[in-house]
């Protein structure tokens, strides 16, 4: 792989992270699939969990999906109700291109969940990182498995 192909694939797989979190964010169930590699894994256990105190915010969270297709949004759109609403900002990323077609990534981030009326707290605010890895497949990176590690996780 020369220089300007390792470039190029790590800005392509930070578009492909981007893309994540507007999908995760707008409850946009069709284009975070369609970053997800078909075999994809995605820990999300203790995704909500404060380090420092040990309490887990959102249980219902702790969750394992496998393939592309276990991606639902199901959590963000109750219907005709009053929303969960989250906004990801992610940045400082450490992408390591591993192979012609595989690589990983540690991202920081920072999450905000705003509750819908009736949950036991309004906002969730989160800061940790993203560990990542990426396959590229058809000529695309795509997303092949996730686990999130917390610094930090307050509630209000």
């Amino acid at each position: 792989m020369t220089e300007s192909e390792r470039l190029a694939a790590i800005e392509d797989i930070k578009q492909l992270k981007a893309r994540y979190w507007r999908g995760v964010d707008t409850g946009d169930g069709a284009l975070v699939r369609s970053i997800l590699a078909e075999d994809c894994v995605l820990d999300y256990h203790g995704c909500c969990t404060d380090p420092v105190t040990g309490a887990d915010h959102m249980p219902q969270m702790n969750l394992v999906m496998r393939s592309r297709d276990s991606w639902q949004t199901d959590n963000l759109d109750p219907g005709d109700g009053p929303r969960l609403v989250t906004v990801h900002q992610g940045h400082q990323s450490e992408i390591e291109i591993t192979g012609e077609t595989t690589a990983n990534g540690i991202w920081v981030f920072s999450d905000r969940f705003f509750m819908p009326p009736g949950a036991p707290f309004a906002r969730l605010t989160g800061y940790g990182h993203y560990h990542d890895t990426y396959e590229k497949q058809g000529g695309r990176w795509l997303l092949k498995t996730t686990r999130i590690t917390r610094l930090r996780v307050e509630v209000a």
